[in-house]
C-alpha cells in the first residue's frame, strides 16, 4: 500500500494499493494497457496535484499521477498559441504568460492544480474563466487507447463544469490542453478588490490577484484544504428577490437572464459556521467557503461538517449547495 496523504492538498491519512508516476502520453498507454488483464481494470483514479480531489477513505486501488509535462508557443500577427502537457502546474503557466507579457491568465493566479485539471472544472476567478482561451482539448480514450480532442464548444463549459466533470469518470483522461490568447487582450479589473486599481499593467493585476488569494485563503503546505469546497449557487431571480425580503444585506451577482449567483461564503457566513469544527475538520475562520483539515482531520469528520452545512443552507434559503471537490471513498467517487 502507498500513502495519498502528501498527494492531496486536505492531506487526510489515505493509502492506495499502488501510485504511479506517467510521464507521457506513450507511458499512460503502457500503464493501461498492463491493468486492463486486471479483474479490477476500472478501479484506478487519475490525479494531479490532488488539490480538487479529497480520499475521505482509503481508496485500494491504482493512483496514476499525470506529471505530462510541455509547453509549446507560437503565434501570429493577432494571437498567441499554447499547447501545454496536462502536467504542467497552472500556476506556474500563469506565471510563465505573466513574465512574457501574455495575457488573459493573469486573473487566474495561485488557482492550485495542474493545467490538465483546468478545463475538468472550467476553474475561473476574478471575472475570468478559462473557456474564454481554450481552442480545443486533447484525451487519451480509454476504450480504445486512442487520442482524440474535443473543440472548446464541444467540451460543452458551464459554470465550474465540462463534457469532462459529467463522463464516467475513466473514459478520458486529458493529455495536452491547447489554448489561444489574442494579442488585442481586454484586461478584466470589474471583480471585487481588482475594480480599485487604476490603468493596471498585466504584472500588476497578477500580483494583485495573489496578494488577495494569500490574505484571504490558507497556505495549504500549513493547513490542508481544497480551496473552495461549495460552488456559488444559481437560484432564479424571484427566489433571489423573496430571500432579500428577509435578508436586504444578501448579495448576488448577474448570471443569466434568469438567474443570479449568491455566493455560497455569504449563505455559509450568515448561519454562523466560521470556526464550527467537528473533530480536526473545520470551517475556515475567516474564509467560511474553505474547509480544513487542522492536523488529524477523518474524512468522516469532513462528510459531517459538509452535510451539516449543506443541509443547514437548505433549509434555511432554500439553496442546495454542491461541493466543488471531488469526494473519494473506498468504492471511488462520494455524493454528499
Amino acid at each position: 500500500m502507498d500513502s495519498l496523504k502528501s498527494l492531496h492538498t486536505f492531506a487526510l491519512a489515505a493509502d492506495c494499493s499502488q501510485v504511479k508516476t506517467i510521464n507521457s502520453v506513450d507511458s499512460l498507454i503502457r500503464c493501461l494497457k498492463a491493468f486492463k488483464g486486471d479483474s479490477c481494470a476500472n478501479n484506478y483514479l487519475v490525479l494531479g496535484e490532488g488539490s480538487n480531489t479529497v480520499f475521505v477513505d482509503d481508496y485500494p486501488y491504482l493512483v496514476l499521477l499525470n506529471r505530462i509535462r510541455g509547453i509549446e508557443l507560437s503565434e501570429n500577427t493577432k494571437e498567441y498559441y499554447m499547447s501545454v502537457g496536462a502536467g504542467e502546474n497552472w500556476h506556474q503557466l500563469v506565471k510563465f504568460c505573466v513574465e512574457k507579457n501574455i495575457g488573459g491568465f493573469e486573473n487566474l493566479a495561485l488557482i492550485p492544480g495542474t493545467v490538465g485539471a483546468a478545463p475538468i472544472q472550467n476553474i475561473g476567478a476574478y471575472g475570468v474563466e478559462i473557456e474564454q482561451f481554450i481552442d480545443k482539448v486533447e484525451f487519451l480514450d480509454t476504450t480504445t487507447l486512442s487520442i482524440h480532442s474535443l473543440t472548446k464548444q464541444e467540451c460543452e463549459f458551464a459554470y465550474r463544469d465540462s463534457v469532462f466533470k459529467r463522463q464516467s469518470l475513466n473514459s478520458r483522461i486529458i493529455t495536452r490542453v491547447f489554448f489561444r490568447l489574442p494579442k488585442q487582450h481586454q484586461l478584466t479589473t470589474n471583480y471585487g478588490p481588482l475594480a480599485k486599481l487604476l490603468s493596471p499593467s498585466i504584472s500588476e493585476i497578477y500580483k494583485a490577484v495573489i496578494n488577495i488569494r494569500q490574505s484571504k485563503l490558507p497556505n495549504v503546505n500549513i493547513l490542508g484544504n481544497a480551496g473552495s469546497f461549495f460552488k456559488n449557487p444559481l437560484v432564479t431571480k424571484a427566489h433571489f428577490s423573496s430571500l432579500q425580503n428577509k435578508y436586504s444585506d444578501m448579495v448576488s451577482y448577474p448570471a443569466d437572464k434568469e438567474h443570479v449567483k449568491v455566493p455560497a461564503a455569504w449563505l455559509i457566513d450568515k448561519l454562523g459556521f466560521k470556526g464550527k469544527q467537528i473533530g480536526d475538520i473545520a470551517c475556515h475562520i475567516n474564509q467560511p467557503l474553505v474547509l480544513v483539515n487542522l492536523g488529524k482531520g477523518k474524512g468522516s469528520d469532513l462528510l459531517a461538517l459538509a452535510r451539516e452545512i449543506r443541509n443547514s443552507v437548505q433549509k434555511e434559503f432554500d439553496i442546495t449547495l454542491e461541493n466543488e471537490v471531488r469526494l473519494m471513498g473506498n468504492q471511488g467517487l462520494i455524493a454528499l
